[in-house]
C-alpha cells in the first residue's frame, strides 16, 4: 500500500502548486444578486467567471440579465458555430467580457487560467449535467487559478453534490498539505492568448506548418465545426471508432488555434 501512495499523490498535486478550488453551497434565493457581487469582485482583480445553467434559454436569459446589471457577459452554447464560440472564449481571456454563461461548457475543452469563479445554477437538479462526474469536471474549471472557487446554488444537497464536494475537499487537503510540507507557494498560470480568429482577414502569424494548410484561422474553426457535426452523426449511428477518430482530429485542430 505504501508503494502506491506516491503515485496517487503525483496524480493530484500540480507542478504550479495550485489547489483544487474551494467549494461552497449557497441558497437559490437572490442567487443572481449574489452572483453579480461575486463576478464584480473578480472583475476588479482582473479575473473571470463561468456560469453554468441547465438550458440554452436560461443561459441566454442569465447572460442578458447580467448585461443589464452592468456585467460584461455573453452566453455560449451549441447554437453558436465554432467561430462564434471561439470568439466568445477569446473575449473572455482578453478581458473584453468578464463572464461566460453556458450549459455544457465541458464540451468546449476550456483551459482558462483567468477563470477564478465557477458558478453552478440549479446544482441540485438531478440529471446528466449535474451528475457527480459532471460536477467534478465543472468544479475543476476553477482549478487553473490560485484564487479558484466554485459556488453551487442549490436548496438541497444531492448525493452527486455531496460526493463531488467531498472528493474536491479530499484532493484540496492533500494538495495543501503537500505544498506546506515542501514549502511550495502556488504560482499563477500565464498562458498567452493566441489569435483565435481571422474573420476579417488572414493571420500573419501561423503557429505551425499544419495551420498553413488553411488560408486563415477562421477556416480552421469552420473545419472544426464540420468535423463536430460528422462526429455526432457517427456516434448516433453507433460508429464509435469513426467518431473517436474525428474527436481526435478535432482536438488537434483546436490545439492549433489555442482552444485547448
Amino acid at each position: 500500500m505504501e508503494e502506491k501512495c506516491p503515485y496517487i499523490v503525483e496524480q493530484i498535486v500540480r507542478p504550479t502548486g495550485i489547489c483544487d478550488p474551494e467549494v461552497e453551497v449557497r441558497p437559490t434565493e437572490n442567487q443572481l444578486e449574489d452572483l453579480i457581487k461575486e463576478i464584480k469582485a473578480r472583475a476588479k482583480r482582473g479575473e473571470r467567471a463561468l456560469v453554468l445553467t441547465t438550458t440554452k434559454r436560461l443561459a441566454e436569459e442569465v447572460a442578458d440579465y447580467l448585461t443589464e446589471r452592468g456585467i460584461k457577459a455573453k452566453y455560449l452554447h451549441s447554437d453558436l458555430n465554432a467561430i462564434e464560440r471561439a470568439k466568445v472564449i477569446k473575449e473572455l481571456r482578453e478581458g473584453v467580457i468578464d463572464a461566460i454563461v453556458g450549459v455544457n461548457l465541458l464540451r468546449e475543452g476550456l483551459d482558462l487560467p483567468e477563470v477564478s469563479l465557477v458558478a453552478i445554477l440549479e446544482a441540485d437538479k438531478e440529471g446528466f449535467l449535474r451528475s457527480y462526474r459532471s460536477l467534478i469536471q465543472i468544479i475543476g474549471r476553477a482549478a487553473r487559478n490560485i484564487n479558484g472557487k466554485a459556488i453551487l446554488y442549490a436548496d438541497r444537497i444531492t448525493p452527486s453534490m455531496q460526493k463531488a464536494i467531498e472528493e474536491t475537499n479530499r484532493r484540496r487537503k492533500i494538495q495543501l498539505e503537500y505544498n506546506k510540507r515542501h514549502g511550495i507557494k502556488p504560482k499563477p498560470i500565464k498562458k498567452k492568448v493566441t489569435q483565435l480568429l481571422t474573420v476579417e482577414g488572414f493571420s500573419s502569424e501561423l503557429p505551425s506548418e499544419e495551420l498553413k494548410k488553411f488560408r486563415s484561422e477562421g477556416e480552421v474553426l469552420k473545419e472544426i465545426s464540420k468535423l463536430e457535426k460528422q462526429m455526432w452523426e457517427a456516434a448516433n449511428r453507433w460508429e464509435f471508432e469513426k467518431a473517436a477518430k474525428l474527436r481526435d482530429r478535432i482536438k488537434e485542430l483546436k490545439k492549433l488555434v489555442g482552444l485547448v
